[in-house]
């Protein structure tokens, strides 16, 4: 978001944001001198920190537009750019507006590059679960769908939000869910609820979702849940224990389909709360549950929320490493840093998918 020049829209827009129309970035609350205006629980450490690690991200993407995996699970260059290019979205860039709108364009170009024939959004010699990437990639796309403002441009990224959502169904289980690859006709949660998000963010900005695969994928989250409100990692699996991070995830997705009031969901959250703390996760996959346990906080106005936040923020601040980056789960810095990014910037309100 570009600085005010006139004093008195700076002042018009000041009082439109205060009253909640009009949401602003951390950048552009840096450059209108309005600290003490900042979302409820945002710091002016905070902001800081999402500095560091924003511009740690722009030194990081390389000249391809990608980012890729520097941890010990394979480069994954589409899943990297994708999760990368969400916390820059979050910051009020789009290709041609913002401070890193150069880091979003070579982004956007590059997953529009990984298109396939298929629908398939991949780099198939550099994705050993080539899934997540597509998903990631979708939701990135999707969200900058609406933001683009040339009309050519947006054509094209219709285009490949249009096949990858036929690809998406195509590769769709007889169960309801996704895997690893496209395909196998197998099926797990985590694969399943990057796919759910996705699909609803690419039916919210006009791309035809079929009703049937969503409602077919939320029957499988539904299934998969155990008697303790917990999601198992596979529906399969009938006495697969309960999975804390892919609980949270699926609680984002029931969200994500307005459904707040629903008793799975309900039961889900409930699942989650001792055991996703502010400070680590039981089970593991931390960065990861609380990627999606974030998410499902904040849209749902989770009275839990306020004093969630103010705990994850110290405690990431205090992770955040002297170069600005986060090493998240073992997966790897640009993973963490996105992660990190995404959970410190929610209060902003930015992404339509991720608004309350």
């Amino acid at each position: 978001m570009s600085k005010r020049r006139d004093v008195d829209t700076s002042t018009f827009c000041l009082v439109v944001v205060l009253l909640g129309l009009l949401p602003l970035s951390a950048s552009a609350w840096q450059e209108q001198g309005r600290e003490a205006y900042l979302p409820k629980g945002v710091t002016v450490e905070t902001v800081a920190a999402i500095d560091r690690g924003l511009n740690y991200l722009a030194r990081t993407q390389s000249r391809d537009g990608s980012w890729t995996n520097r941890g010990r699970y394979g480069s994954y260059p589409v899943a990297m750019t994708a999760l990368a290019g969400i916390p820059l979205l979050m910051d009020g860039n789009t290709t041609t507006q913002g401070r890193f709108a150069p880091q979003v364009d070579r982004a956007a170009r590059y997953l529009v590059r990984a298109s396939m024939p298929t629908g398939e959004i991949t780099k198939f010699e550099s994705e050993g679960r080539p899934m997540y990437g597509h998903g990631f990639a979708m939701l990135f796309l999707s969200q900058l769908y609406g933001m683009t403002e040339d009309v050519d441009r947006a054509k094209k990224i219709h285009d490949v939000l249009r096949r990858a959502v036929e690809l998406t169904g195509r590769a769709q289980s007889p169960l309801g869910g996704w895997y690893y690859t496209s395909d196998s006709r197998n099926d797990e949660g985590s694969v399943t609820i990057t796919q759910v998000q996705a699909l609803r963010s690419c039916r919210n900005v006009g791309v035809l979702v079929p009703k049937s695969i969503i409602d077919s994928a939320m029957k499988y989250l539904a299934e998969s849940q155990n008697s303790d409100g917990g999601i198992r990692y596979a529906l399969k699996q009938r006495r697969g224990n309960s999975r804390p991070a892919i609980t949270a995830a699926a609680v984002l997705c029931w969200y994500n389909a307005g459904q707040y009031k629903s008793p799975l969901a309900r039961k889900a959250l409930k699942f989650c709360i001792p055991k996703i703390k502010p400070q680590g996760t039981a089970g593991g996959h931390d960065y990861y549950a609380h990627l999606y346990f974030s998410q499902a906080l904040y849209v749902s106005k989770a009275p839990y929320w306020d004093e969630y936040f103010q705990k994850r923020r110290s405690f990431l601040l205090a992770q955040q490493r002297p170069d600005g980056s986060w090493s998240g789960d073992g997966v790897g810095d640009i993973y963490g840093t996105a992660a990190a990014l995404i959970v410190l910037q929610l209060p902003f309100n930015q992404l339509p998918i991720m608004q309350h």
